[in-house]
């Protein structure tokens, strides 16, 4: 196993912002990065073509990760092709924002689903094969706010938050096994929903950050690389903040 290349990759809700920036920055020569997609087809394509820009083989599907039978099809095409799975990163996730008193129950079980048990879909297989291997690579994307909170985004919190103890309780269960199993945590990202705020907005949420700016999606594909590579060997069930010092 080389740590740039000969690697089979899956991320998670990798047609846009944050697992785009992951995606291209797993890419490497010998690489092959397996990527899902809601719904639009171009922005899967725009990432295939950053894939393949950095070297790696891009293999895209429209898969609902919220949905247990998808996810085990999907994966387990993944295998058929590939033999085996060294990285998952999940990353797909959706908000649907209220104040808990007006919260649909709708709006909470779509975020949980997706959030959460796509997650947990998306592990539970991908364990399973690299407990065969006795190596693998498992980066779940969380959020700042499931740890400080944040009023209106209940459901998007608690899955959050859900996402951290799942990587704490898997990590131990599959550290003998040589499978590092770590989150990551953004702050406020340059992505479509920060882009779509107003100027008073962005103002004041600048001023939740102490380095004063909003992030990247390119840092926080950084960590993910990182912890994806060999120099995170000894790394695991840890949860890494890149929030610009929002919390500390």
């Amino acid at each position: 196993m080389t740590e740039s290349g000969d690697r089979i990759v899956v991320v998670t809700g990798g047609s846009r912002g944050i697992g785009r920036a992951i995606c291209a920055a797993l890419s490497a020569p010998g690489t092959t990065v397996y990527f899902n997609y809601n719904s639009n087809l171009d922005a899967a394509l725009a990432t295939a073509r950053e894939i393949s820009a950095g070297g790696g083989k891009a293999c895209y599907h429209q898969v609902d990760v919220a949905s247990e039978s998808a996810v085990s099809d999907y994966l387990g095409t993944v295998l058929k092709e590939a033999g085996r799975i060294d990285v998952l990163v999940n990353n797909a996730g959706i908000t649907r924002d209220g104040l808990l008193v007006r919260m649909k129950e709708t709006d909470w079980d779509a975020v949980m689903d997706v959030n959460l048990k796509g997650t947990f879909n998306c592990m539970k297989v991908a364990a399973k094969a690299m407990m065969k291997q006795r190596y693998g690579r498992i980066i779940n994307i969380s959020s700042v706010v499931g740890v400080t909170g944040n009023p209106g985004q209940a459901n998007y919190v608690a899955s959050k938050a859900g996402i951290i103890g799942l990587t704490k309780a898997v990590a131990r269960e599959l550290a003998s096994r040589n499978i590092t199993v770590n989150a990551v945590a953004p702050g406020y990202i340059d992505t479509d929903m920060t882009g779509d705020l107003g100027d008073t907005a962005k103002a004041a949420m600048i001023g939740q950050i102490p380095m004063g700016r909003i992030g990247t999606p390119e840092e926080i594909a950084g960590v993910v690389a990182f912890l994806a590579s060999a120099a995170a060997d000894y790394i695991t069930g840890q949860v890494i903040h890149v929030s610009g010092g929002m919390y500390m």
